[in-house]
C-alpha cells in the first residue's frame, strides 16, 4: 500500500494506483478529455495536470503512479489556467458548429469548455478542411473535428485488434484517418462503432437514419406504408439512461408504448426472433454433433453478430464452413415480418416499412448485405437504428419515457423467452442454445436451465457441459483482441489431426456482448456492462418460459408456416451464407 496526500487529505491506495484513480476513489475530481476507462492511459492532452507539492513539474494525472510522501495538488489558480489553455489550444483547431454536430449536449469537449468558462478564442482558428467519410453506411468519420485523442485508435487497435484507423503525419499535420489512408469502408473496419462509442467528441458517430424513419413514419396515416418495429434484447437495458434512469433499468414495456406514440402499426421483439434462432441454430448444432451431421465440420460458431461476420470474412475466410448458417435475429425477425405476418394481416409487403432497433452500428451494413438478406423477395429489414438513434427521436416527438405507462408487444412475434432476452450478453446465446440442445440431444428437459459457466466478463470462457453422458466442449469470446486466440487453437488442431478444443463457439464483437454494442448510449464502462448484464438476466430469471422450445408462439409459427427447425422453407427464408474477401487476409 501507498500512503500520501491529496489535497492536504490523507490516502491510502494499493501500489501502481494512478493519481487520476486515487482522487477519483476519494471523490476528488480532476478533469479529463483523452483518458477512457476501458482504455490503458497514454496522456495525450494534458488536461489531468497536477502537482507534487512544491515542484515546478507538472505530473500527468491519468498515467503517473501515486508514490509514497507525495503530496498532490489538483486545482490551484495556476493549474486551472494551464487546463484552461489546453482546451483553447484543442478548440482552435475544432469546428465551431456545435448546434449541428450529432454529439451536441453530449459532447466531453463541449462539457470542458463551458465548464472553464470559455467565451472566447484567444488563439487564431487553424481548422484543416478534411473531407468526411461516410463510406461504411454504418459509421461516419468527420477527420475534422477529431481532436487527436486517440482514444478510437486505441479501441480499434489494442482492444478490438482490427487496425482499420490510426495516426498519419506529425506535428501540426497529424490526423486520425484509416488504415493505408484509404476510405474507411474500402479497409479492414469491421463496422463495430466501437470507435464513435469511444470518441469523446462528433468526429466519429453513427449514419444517422432518422430523417427516413420519420419520413416514413408520416406516410401510414396515408396508408402508402404500414410501419413494423422490432427491438434488441439489449436496448431495453440501457435507452433508459438516455433519459436519467440508471444502467441496467429495463424499460422494455416502456419502449413497446414510445414506439407506439411515434406512429409505428406494429411493435414486435426481436426476443422472438432470438428463440427463432436458437431453434435453427441449436438444430443445426445438432445435426452436426451427431451421425447425422457428419462431414460438416465442428466447431460451429455462432453469427449472430454482424461485426464478427465482417471479421471472419476479411480475416479467416478458410473458417466459413463452421460458421451457422442461421441468420441473427434482427434478419429472421425482418423476413417473418414480409411474409408469415404481411400473410396473416392481409398487408402488401411491398408496403412494409420494417424498422429494427439495434445496439450495434454493424447491424445498418448487415441488412444492406445481399447475401440473402433479400430472402422476403423485398429487402428484409429497411432501416437499422441504434439505440442512440431512438433515444433522439423519443426526445424530438416530446416524449415522456419515464412516465409512460407499460404496454406489451403485439403479437403473434412479440412474446418470448427468457432464452431470447440473454442474447444480450456474452455467453447469453450459448447459454440459450445449451437449453434447447440439451433437449434435442436427449429428449428430456432440464431441470435447472441456467449454464452459469458461460457468464461473466472474461473475455475467453471455457466449459464442457455433460448431457446424460454425452459431453460438448463450448467456448464463449467476446471483444475482437480475445477472437484471434480461440480461431487460431481451433486451426493448430486442426493441423495437427486433433480433435477440435470446442464443438460450440459463440463469439461477439464488442467487450460484453450486446450490451456494450457500438450504438448504445456514451458512457459505458465495466461496471455499465455488468449492470446492463445483471439487468437481462434479472427479466430471464423472471420469465414464464426460459427456454425457446418452450415459446408457444415459436410453435405455432412452425406449425402454421415453417414446417419443423431446419426444414427447406425455414432455411429458405433463415439462414443465408459467407463470402470470402481474400484481400484481408492475414
Amino acid at each position: 500500500m501507498v500512503k500520501a496526500k491529496i489535497n492536504s487529505q490523507e490516502v491510502e491506495v494499493a501500489e501502481g494506483t494512478t493519481i487520476l484513480e486515487a482522487a477519483e476513489k476519494f471523490h476528488v475530481k480532476i478533469p479529463k478529455l483523452c483518458h477512457n476507462d476501458d482504455l490503458e492511459p497514454w496522456a495525450a492532452c494534458g488536461i489531468c495536470v497536477v502537482k507534487n507539492g512544491k515542484s515546478p513539474k507538472l505530473l500527468r494525472a491519468c498515467c503517473t503512479p501515486l508514490e509514497e510522501g507525495m503530496n498532490i495538488i489538483t486545482t490551484d489558480a495556476e493549474l486551472v489556467q494551464t487546463r484552461k489553455t489546453v482546451i483553447e489550444l484543442i478548440l482552435s483547431t475544432h469546428p465551431d458548429d456545435c448546434l449541428a454536430c450529432p454529439r451536441n449536449q453530449e459532447c466531453e469537449l463541449q462539457r470542458l469548455a463551458a465548464e472553464f468558462g470559455i467565451r472566447d478564442q484567444p488563439f487564431p482558428k487553424r481548422l484543416r478542411n478534411l473531407p468526411v467519410d461516410d463510406s461504411t453506411g454504418a459509421i461516419v468519420l468527420n477527420p475534422e473535428k477529431c481532436i487527436r485523442c486517440g482514444r478510437c485508435v486505441k479501441v480499434c487497435q489494442e482492444m478490438q485488434d482490427v487496425w482499420a484507423i490510426e495516426f498519419l503525419g506529425r506535428g501540426e499535420k497529424t490526423r486520425i484517418a484509416p488504415a493505408g489512408d484509404v476510405k474507411l469502408g474500402e479497409g479492414p473496419c469491421i463496422r463495430c462503432g466501437q470507435c464513435a462509442a469511444h470518441c469523446p467528441v462528433g468526429a466519429i458517430y453513427e449514419n444517422d437514419q432518422t430523417t427516413e424513419v420519420w419520413e416514413a413514419l408520416m406516410k401510414t396515416g396515408e396508408g402508402e406504408r404500414t410501419c413494423v418495429v422490432q427491438i434488441a434484447p439489449a436496448v431495453r437495458v440501457a435507452l433508459g439512461e438516455a433519459f436519467g434512469l440508471k444502467p441496467g433499468t429495463n424499460v422494455t414495456k416502456k419502449i413497446y408504448a414510445a414506439l407506439r406514440r411515434l406512429g409505428f402499426d406494429m411493435v414486435f421483439d426481436t426476443n422472438f426472433a432470438a428463440d427463432l434462432t436458437i431453434m435453427e441454430e441449436g438444430t443445426e448444432f445438432v445435426r452436426r454433433f451427431t451421425a447425422a451431421g457428419v462431414g460438416a465440420p465442428l466447431p460451429l460458431i455462432t453469427t449472430c453478430c454482424p461485426a464478427w461476420v465482417d471479421y471472419l470474412e476479411k480475416y479467416w475466410p478458410d473458417m466459413i464452413p463452421n460458421f451457422s448458417t442461421a441468420k441473427s435475429p434482427q434478419q429472421m425477425m425482418g423476413a417473418m415480418i414480409k411474409t408469415y405476418w404481411a400473410a396473416q394481416a392481409k398487408v402488401d409487403p411491398a408496403k412494409i416499412f420494417s424498422v429494427a432497433i439495434m445496439p450495434c452500428t454493424a447491424k445498418k451494413f448487415e441488412n444492406s448485405r445481399n447475401e440473402t438478406m433479400y430472402s422476403s423477395g423485398h429487402k428484409d429489414v429497411d432501416i437499422t437504428l441504434t439505440t442512440r438513434e431512438l433515444a433522439r427521436m423519443i426526445k424530438q416527438a416530446g416524449i415522456d419515457l419515464v412516465n409512460l405507462p407499460d404496454e406489451n408487444a403485439d403479437s403473434p412475434m412479440g412474446p418470448y423467452t427468457g432464452a431470447g432476452v440473454i442474447f444480450g450478453a456474452t455467453g447469453g446465446v450459448m447459454e440459450a442454445a445449451l437449453r434447447t440442445a440439451y433437449t434435442l440431444v436427449t429428449g428430456e428437459e432440464l431441470k435447472e436451465v441456467a449454464f452459469t459457466s458461460v457468464r461473466s466478463m472474461t473475455g475467453i470462457k471455457e466449459a464442457q457441459i455433460n448431457m446424460k453422458g454425452t459431453i460438448i466442449r463450448v467456448a464463449v469470446a467476446h471483444q475482437m483482441g480475445n477472437i484471434e486466440t480461440v480461431l487460431r487453437q481451433v486451426v493448430e488442431a486442426r493441423a495437427a489431426g486433433k480433435e477440435t478444443p470446442w464443438h460450440f463457439i459463440e463469439v461477439m464483437a464488442c467487450r460484453g456482448g450486446c450490451i456494450g454494442g457500438g450504438g448504445q448510449p456514451y458512457g459505458c464502462t465495466d461496471e455499465v456492462r455488468k449492470l446492463r448484464i445483471r439487468g437481462i438476466y434479472d427479466e430471464d430469471d423472471v420469465s414464464t418460459y426460459r427456454c425457446s422450445h418452450h415459446n408457444p408462439y415459436i410453435k405455432k409459427i412452425y406449425t402454421e408456416f415453417l414446417e419443423k427447425p431446419g426444414s427447406h422453407k425455414a432455411h429458405g427464408l433463415l439462414h443465408t451464407h459467407y463470402v470470402a474477401r481474400p484481400i484481408y487476409m492475414k
